[in-house]
């Protein structure tokens, strides 16, 4: 077995004592614990990335739960828990069994041998090493109990299903402890609430009758105790729903965002933003009603459970119109409804016009105020808020006449229903009803409890249907195809740079023409591949099948043999470097954009980057240098500066294969220059596709694709191009012909001098 350094488990086994934590490197610490989470991943046939994981700043090695994360993100089933040794004997159906020992590196428990009474521990880091027999006296000097278990997900998980109310549902009822808790305090309070009014009755027909002040006393000391407890109760129970109100906030948050994560470019390019933004803004309205009417009318049916048999004990006649003006409420709320869906669809659509009005305008500030076009957006956002306006309107009044008509019937319940006890009262000879004044308070304190829920039941009707409008536009955004499949599953190859297109054909949904028509072409690693043609030829679809944006498409792409489809989509596109004619820079320094959140990575790394794309001359002489902010939409920045960042954070991991869309474009002609220069450094030991209208920045590329109509006309080296191939001599020339006239200008002119 390995040393000490490389074998923390094999030391820790051998010793007497206790490793110190201290003694073990945070690094190998690291790396064991990654690496046994890797192979057992592995075991269960999911290839995991290291690369993937984020250690949290205030983790010195990585704690249980954010290893079950990680491992959960891949689509596995992963928990982290503290067994004994007896349940560790019993846990050979989930082996192998990731043991997490007290110095912070990890350790397989790949067999038993129950025999002997021991369990086989194996080191991550050394997978050819037989592993150890180690005894439950030994295992127990650097184990605590620590455990990962991870096995294939046997049902769908929440963050893969389908966004509906149901989904939302299950989400709630994943709070089962709270739940539970919530359920007895409510029924504790609905008990509760029953005192009351019968001490009130008391106080009524004994106390006022008799004259007894000590009943007096003892009722309403019995009063300010059940009133203290309640409020002691109702604090508990409001606290618990606080709880679980922040839990279901934040885990419905985290899945809206993932799943927007995960949906395909090609979801973003054609849905505008403001519709977008504006559908899934609709969540937090969800969230409202989840953590808010939903959780507080679910509870009131607990106390109309309760209480609904006390009415009926002290007086069932007035019970009967308690209930039917209750159902009343109900029955008025249900016949608007249709109206009611009706109205908030249209106001939904309203708002959602209304919304990409306004963040298209101001995405697109710059273009309004370049192009002085104000008035024009200002009549188009008039439009949409008086559309909206209406909209809202129409949904306010039908809400109004709801309430309004229901009202009659809500007031009847706690002013009719008096009247009417009274009225019996009064009308009965004495006692034969067996209603009191007492009782008949003590009845309107109890009906207005009971009506209370009914009438919040009925009504929670109408916001159950605009909440399912909400649910429908947040679906419409979250339930399209996603990339995780693609994302978790697929081979890891390591990349040389081979490129092989054969008979590939590719047509944009919605397109009639084919944006490709049978490519074929094969370049071996290091190649420096220039791609080019005239506008709508094809050029940038090959450099987006190559990063896997669209897969759709016929025929065989071949990296190094492997086809592109049965490569696992994160780790194709982290072995490419792309840089686009137009990059997005995020608000951060510039040292971090570079780096764009990779782990491991120094300012070394960052300067060698800066280097390479030639933008260490501007960033030295930026204020703060790498450390100085870039303001959102890098207004800061000149477009060559913004676009050498690009080329220095595509660099910065070293990819075998670099993608360059027109990456020089919004470059001026000295760092475009300067660039150019450097592109046979950045091309050297990687395969590079470069896609430019500049045929200047292609001329010393190894080998350069013609593209016409989405056909490749011919490949070869730019000398051989313009001797055989028309298009691209006839591109040539159009782009020379300044320079091609000034030659024959001076050589005139020299000729002339002669």
């Amino acid at each position: 077995m390995p040393d000490a350094r490389t074998a923390p488990l094999e030391n820790s086994a051998s010793s007497d004592a206790l490793p110190d934590r201290s003694t073990v490197d945070a690094q190998l610490a690291l790396r064991s614990r990654l690496q046994a989470v890797i192979t057992v991943a592995l075991h269960h046939g999911v290839e995991l990335d290291a690369r993937d994981f984020r250690l949290s700043s205030d983790q010195a090695v990585p704690s249980p739960a954010s290893l079950a994360l990680w491992v959960q993100s891949s689509g596995l089933w992963a928990k982290a828990a503290r067994v004994r040794w007896r349940q560790l004997l019993r846990l050979e159906e989930s082996a192998p069994v990731i043991l997490l020992l007290t110095n912070g590196t990890a350790a397989l428990l790949a067999g038993w041998d129950r025999e002997k009474g021991v369990v086989l521990v194996a080191n991550p880091l050394s997978p050819d090493a037989p592993p150890l027999e180690v005894a439950e006296l030994r295992l127990k000097k650097f184990w605590h109990g620590d455990v990962l278990l991870i096995r294939r997900e046997r049902r769908a998980t929440l963050d893969e299903a389908q966004f509906s109310f149901t989904w939302l549902m299950k989400l709630v009822l994943h709070e089962r402890r709270n739940l539970r808790e919530i359920l007895a305090a409510s029924l504790t309070l609905s008990v509760l609430q029953i005192l009351p009014p019968f001490l009130i009755m008391a106080a009524i027909d004994r106390v006022m009758t008799h004259h007894t002040l000590s009943t007096l006393s003892l009722i309403t000391l019995m009063l300010v105790i059940v009133t203290g407890y309640e409020a002691l109760l109702s604090f508990a129970r409001r606290e618990i729903v606080e709880v679980m109100s922040t839990r279901l906030d934040a885990r419905i948050n985290v899945h809206v965002f993932r799943r927007l994560l995960a949906l395909p470019i090609e979801f973003f390019e054609r849905t505008p933003t403001g519709e977008t933004t504006h559908k899934v803004s609709q969540i937090f309205k969800i969230r409202d009603f989840l953590t808010g009417k939903l959780v507080n009318t679910v509870l009131d049916v607990f106390t109309l459970v309760i209480l609904l048999p006390f009415l009926f004990w002290m007086s069932a006649t007035l019970a009967w119109l308690v209930l039917a003006a209750s159902t009343c409420v109900g029955l008025t709320v249900l016949c608007f409804l249709p109206a009611i869906r009706h109205v908030y669809a249209q106001l939904i659509v309203a708002e959602v016009k209304k919304g990409s009005v306004l963040v298209e305008t101001v995405h697109g500030m710059r273009t309004v105020k370049s192009l002085a076009i104000e008035d024009v957006r200002k009549q188009e956002w008039d439009e949409r808020v008086a559309e909206s306006g209406h909209a809202r309107l129409a949904a306010g009044r039908i809400a109004n006449w709801a309430q309004t008509i229901t009202l009659p019937l809500e007031r009847f319940v706690d002013r009719g229903v008096l009247l009417c006890g009274a009225y019996i009262l009064l009308m009965s000879p004495a006692g034969s009803t067996g209603i009191t004044a007492g009782s008949l308070i003590a009845f309107m304190m109890l009906g207005a409890r009971v009506a209370s829920p009914l009438i919040g039941f009925a009504k929670l009707t109408q916001d159950i249907e605009e909440v399912r409008t909400s649910i429908s536009q947040v679906s419409e955004v979250l339930n399209n195809p996603t990339e995780t499949a693609a994302m978790r599953g697929g081979l890891r190859p390591k990349f040389q740079g081979q490129i092989v297109f054969e008979e590939v054909s590719f047509r944009y949904p919605g397109s009639q023409a084919l944006a490709l028509n049978g490519v074929n072409f094969s370049i071996p690693a290091g190649t420096m591949l220039g791609l080019v043609g005239r506008s709508g030829s094809g050029k940038s679809t090959i450099a987006r099948l190559l990063q896997g944006i669209n897969r759709d498409y016929s025929g065989r792409l071949k990296i190094d043999g492997s086809d592109l489809r049965e490569i696992n989509l994160t780790h194709l596109r982290r072995s490419f470097g792309v840089v686009m004619q137009d990059n997005f820079l995020f608000r951060g320094t510039v040292r971090e954009n570079i780096i764009a959140g990779r782990s491991g990575l120094t300012l070394d790394d960052v300067v060698r980057a800066a280097r390479m794309a030639g933008a260490e001359e501007f960033i030295e002489r930026l204020p703060r240098g790498y450390e100085t902010w870039i303001e959102e939409g890098s207004a800061n920045l000149s477009g060559g500066q913004r676009q050498r960042l690009a080329i220095a954070r595509a660099l910065i991991v070293d990819p075998r294969l670099l993608i360059l869309d027109e990456a020089t474009s919004a470059l001026d002609p000295e760092s475009e220059a300067l660039v150019n220069a450097n592109l046979l450094r950045i091309a050297k030991g990687r395969t590079m596709v470069i896609v430019s209208h500049r045929l200047s920045s292609l001329v010393d590329c190894d080998q350069i694709l013609v593209l016409d109509k989405g056909r490749a006309v011919d490949i070869g080296p730019h000398g051989d191009l313009l001797e055989r191939c028309s298009i691209y001599r006839q591109l040539w020339q159009q782009q020379n012909k300044h320079a091609e006239r000034g030659r024959q200008t001076q050589l005139k002119s020299i000729a002339a001098g002669e």
